[in-house]
């Protein structure tokens, strides 16, 4: 009987320790199983880790030619929200502010829309500008289309650049478009492996076009890693009305309103609204997505820099610099089309260390968009 009960236990020690086995490779840990990566969600993840991505070639590329841009008066529309908006506009900003330090730029005048300002108020304004003698004038935002087409065609020797529209086949104007759906797919990555609850969030601020494609990148990703995840999907504010890019409470409200339901991870493409949704996540103890600019390490959003584990990245800063420099050097043909993955024209950040340990499954979805892989959709797929 003491052998017999001997056995037993044996046998029962041995189930135990083949369980917490299992366990640990179910759940990533110290495994090398290609289901999961070693994070809080990695019952959620259903696919196989993406392929490794290339090693990234070194370059030995010299520095470029030094461009004097002292002579530019750039003019500088602002979306609603403006400078310190933390995201859209304040990225923007930076793109100028790089152009000051390093091109030696000097004259820089801002302007901002309000949520609520009519049309002529908008064409005014880049009025003023071209009149003034800013040269080259950069609108930031699609809000801004029908002014920079009008307004363009009366300063034909004005330059012109627009944030977010493709739409005018004017000369004097260049566009500054994303592949917002890119970056957003990795945000959607992102979310499913680090939801506890295999329950996320997305929240836009004005449902437009434009803010569809991120939503429809985030949900692509997240149903692309996992079979089983839940997405609570909602706006601000509906198409014309602009308030949703500028209020927080709304956001807070929102984002709130999905933790409820169960979502442990929350995205925004909300502008200044998104420091509503910071603030929901932290205090019902979520994880939050920044975008746009690396939110982490934005100023008016810090109290809440613990929750936000990422953000996606829309380089409007590189795109008004490059655009900027491109002047100054009085060639415009070497912009790229759209500010890709593929340029880095959209990313995702790694600032508070919260995703290094999925970095390798972001990089091999990035290789996998790059190489036409995968491709992204920009209209929702719900």
């Amino acid at each position: 009987m003491r052998r017999m009960r001997g056995t037993a236990l044996a046998a029962a020690a041995m189930a135990g320790v083949l369980a917490l086995a299992g366990c640990a490779k179910d759940s990533g840990g110290g495994s090398t199983n290609n289901t999961a990566a070693s994070s809080g969600g990695s019952d959620c993840v259903t696919a196989q880790k993406p392929p490794a991505a290339p090693a990234a070639a070194s370059s030995s590329t010299a520095a470029g030619e030094k461009v004097d841009g002292s002579k530019l008066k750039i003019g500088l529309a602002f979306d609603v929200g403006g400078r310190g908006d933390a995201s859209f506009n304040d990225a923007a900003a930076a793109g100028t502010d790089k152009a000051k330090s390093e091109l030696g730029v000097t004259t820089v005048s801002e302007s901002t829309a309000s949520a609520s300002e009519a049309e002529s108020a908008k064409q005014q304004r880049l009025d003023q500008m071209a009149a003034s003698g800013l040269n080259p004038i950069i609108a930031v935002g699609f809000a801004y289309a029908k002014s920079v087409e009008a307004v363009a065609g009366k300063y034909p020797n004005t330059k012109f650049a627009i944030v977010d529209d493709d739409s005018i086949k004017l000369p004097n104007v260049t566009s500054l478009v994303f592949a917002e759906e890119q970056g957003s797919f990795l945000a959607g990555v992102a979310a499913a492996y680090k939801s506890k609850n295999c329950h996320i969030g997305f929240v836009g601020g004005v449902n437009t076009p434009l803010i569809q494609k991120f939503e429809a990148g985030f949900l692509q990703g997240a149903k692309t890693v996992s079979n089983k995840i839940k997405i609570e999907d909602e706006y601000l504010t509906p198409a014309g009305d602009f308030s949703g890019f500028q209020d927080p409470p709304k956001g807070n409200a929102k984002a709130a309103a999905e933790i409820a339901k169960g979502a442990d991870v929350i995205y925004h493409a909300a502008g200044a609204s998104g420091k509503g949704v910071f603030d929901a996540a932290k205090a019902g103890n979520a994880l939050a997505i920044g975008v746009d600019s690396d939110q982490y390490n934005q100023k008016t959003v810090e109290a809440d820099k613990d929750v936000i584990i990422t953000s996606m990245l829309k380089r409007v800063d590189v795109a008004v610099f490059d655009y900027v420099q491109a002047v100054a050097k009085g060639d415009l043909s070497g912009l790229p089309k759209r500010f890709d993955l593929k340029v880095d024209g959209v990313g995702y950040a790694t600032s508070g260390g919260k995703v290094d340990d999925i970095k390798d499954v972001l990089d091999g979805y990035k290789a996998q968009i790059i190489s036409g892989a995968i491709t992204v959709s920009d209209k929702p797929q719900k």
